[in-house]
């Protein structure tokens, strides 16, 4: 079943077309004008549009023009009169899928061309899902550690439903991993998986990238742009860090997980939308609505399903094959070939309390690929900053010059990308930026 929007202005045709699709399982929504057509299109997506050239208002080459800039996703079949064939074509070039000539011989007719444009946006989906898979597939969420046994098993009973899930866990743990195999081993795998860090964003950016914007809204809003909630329909949307949401927006995210349904920024048109909610927090909720923080009725609507991930030092099992993995992305990332683990950095590695979890396991591989001259990374290369220990080779060296040294280097292994020097040096880029400064370091 796809949804399909039709845009007619003659009654028998409209009513003709309707019918036929809704008898093919498909949901429909009509339009007797373009007009009418262009702010359905404003409040929902479609799967497709069909509608005819010549229309009162707004014509079928302006709605198309109109898909095209704003819903790229959408196949377009026009309806054409007898000698507007030129005029079909033109519409081809411009990107419609077909087009049909009226009289329709009847439904059959119909009803192939339209599952021919379905397929062509099936293989679309399929193809830049396949492409999705291979750049953001989610890691194991295991490798055979007890304590995550119960983990999984919430994972697989509870993913397989519509039930919004609450992530929680000490920061770093793999919050992110979790929420995308529950994307993956629901039926909505197909559709898109949306996540937005909520303490990456301030609340007015926020809120327009959740909900979008129409043009005018505000200073800098050239044009209409969709949220990424309604870029989410029919899939997924993670919400990282929601607690550190303010009261005052709260209370706009309760409204769309109670109505499904929200305005774009500026706007007044209400949006529907079908969505899977999956939340994550560090921190204690019950602590936070005490203090007056996070509101209570938000906290039910979220904890409908809350699933705790143990920190990495109760996955003992799961150190090295994690470090493996993260070892050969910092490797790509930095162009060097290959890297290994000596026999007493892997020990080093699994007697370790990571504080920082997964996340300081990773900052933690990619400053020993970058101080590594060799393929092997050994426990002088490791330098775990709870216990104040730079590596071996530096231990003897003013502390200033250890760190411009580590600055230095870890600029250069980026190209001078101070965001990704930052999160590598596991520090704030405002923080490096002073440091930068301060120690008068080139880019």
């Amino acid at each position: 079943m796809a949804r399909i929007l039709i845009a007619d202005d003659e009654p028998g045709i409209l009513e003709f077309i309707a019918d036929t699709l809704e008898f093919d399982g498909h949901e429909v929504t009509t339009a007797s004008d373009g007009m009418q057509a262009a702010r359905a299109l404003e409040q929902q997506s479609f799967a497709l549009l069909v509608t005819d050239l010549r229309m009162p208002g707004l014509d079928g080459m302006s709605l198309l023009k109109k898909v095209r800039a704003e819903q790229p996703e959408t196949e377009v079949i026009v309806l054409t009169a007898f000698g507007s064939v030129n005029t079909a074509v033109e519409a081809m070039k411009i990107g419609a899928f077909d087009f049909l000539q009226k009289p329709i011989s009847g439904p059959d007719e119909l009803s192939l061309i339209v599952s021919r444009a379905l397929e062509r946006r099936g293989l679309r989906e399929s193809q830049a899902r396949a492409e999705r898979v291979a750049d953001d597939a989610a890691p194991p969420l295991t490798h055979g550690a007890p304590s995550m046994e119960p983990v999984v098993r919430a994972i697989e009973r509870v993913a397989p439903t519509s039930a919004t899930v609450l992530l929680l866990g000490e920061s770093g743990t793999g919050k992110e991993v979790a929420a995308r195999t529950l994307h993956d081993l629901s039926a909505r795998r197909d559709g898109p998986f949306m996540a937005v860090n909520c303490a990456a964003l301030s609340e007015t950016l926020l809120e327009s990238e959740l909900f979008g914007h129409e043009k005018g809204a505000f200073t800098g809003a050239h044009e209409r742009r969709r949220g990424r909630i309604e870029l989410a329909d029919g899939g997924t949307f993670f919400l990282d860090e929601v607690a550190e949401l303010k009261p005052e927006f709260q209370a706009k995210l309760l409204r769309v997980l109670q109505e499904r349904r929200f305005e774009r920024v500026g706007g007044a048109r209400t949006i529907e939308v079908d969505v899977r909610w999956i939340a994550a927090t560090n921190r204690d909720l019950p602590t936070e609505i005490a203090a007056g923080r996070f509101r209570e009725d938000l906290y039910h609507r979220l904890a409908v399903f809350p699933i705790r991930l143990p920190p990495l030092r109760d996955r003992v099992e799961d150190i090295l094959p994690i470090a493996s993995a993260l070892l050969t992305r910092a490797c790509h990332d930095l162009g060097r070939r290959a890297m290994t683990l000596s026999d007493e950095a892997r020990h080093r590695l699994t007697t370790w309390h990571w504080p920082g979890n997964v996340r300081e396991l990773a900052n933690v591989l990619e400053r020993a690929a970058i101080l590594a001259d060799g393929d092997t990374i050994t426990p002088d290369h490791l330098w775990l900053e709870a216990s104040s220990e730079p590596p071996v080779d530096n231990a003897l060296r003013p502390l200033v010059e250890v760190e411009r040294d580590m600055i230095v280097r870890t600029l250069a292994a980026v190209d001078g990308n101070r965001r990704r020097a930052a999160e590598m040096l596991g520090i704030a880029e405002r923080t490096l930026y002073d440091k930068i400064k301060r120690y008068d370091i080139d880019l």
